[in-house]
């Protein structure tokens, strides 16, 4: 891809999510590994887009996506809600479920207009869901994230393996 690749080396360590008894280890015991995340983003098939109104309000929608040398990209008819809505405020949230595995990715959404990139996500696209992208004139966007959490819902794991991956963006 022409596009600068995404750091695909984050840094694991414990969310602050006080009250929930998540483990507070300096030593990364019980961490999952990045590819634990990247495996959920690549297989899962419908992802939820969390989006801000203009005048503040939350909008949440489903959509088929793609996972692609460290970034998420979705297409999305330019007036859309969610098109309009990362046009005035580029910040979301893209999150998956996979069998109590969740996957919930920050970021901010740029519309790709490289070809080389619109050509891999095309192909990408209909390998994933057997739907022709390739004459697709809607918008591509692009997700890069700055943080993702990764949570197993089986209580036993849940306490000693929630993990929080940040990156190092000149942008964040």
């Amino acid at each position: 891809m022409s596009e600068q690749k995404h750091d695909t080396r984050p840094r694991a360590s414990r969310p602050n999510i006080p009250g929930y008894g998540i483990l507070d280890s300096n030593s990364g015991k019980g961490l999952l590994p990045w590819s634990w995340a990247t495996e959920r983003l690549f297989k899962a098939h419908t992802y939820f887009i969390g989006t801000t109104r203009p005048d503040g309000r939350p909008h949440v929608m489903p959509v088929w996506g793609i996972w692609l040398e460290g970034v998420f990209y979705f297409s999305s008819g330019r007036n859309s809600r969610k098109a309009r809505n990362l046009a005035a405020n580029p910040n979301c949230v893209v999150s998956i479920e996979l069998s109590g595995e969740s996957v919930i990715l920050e970021g901010v959404a740029e519309e790709t207009t490289d070809n080389e990139v619109l050509k891999q996500c095309s192909v990408a696209y209909t390998a994933k869901y057997e739907w022709e992208m390739e004459a697709n004139s809607e918008p591509f966007f692009a997700v890069r994230p700055s943080v993702v959490f990764g949570f197993i819902e089986n209580d036993s794991l849940f306490t000693s393996t929630a993990t929080r991956w940040t990156f190092d963006r000149d942008d964040a």
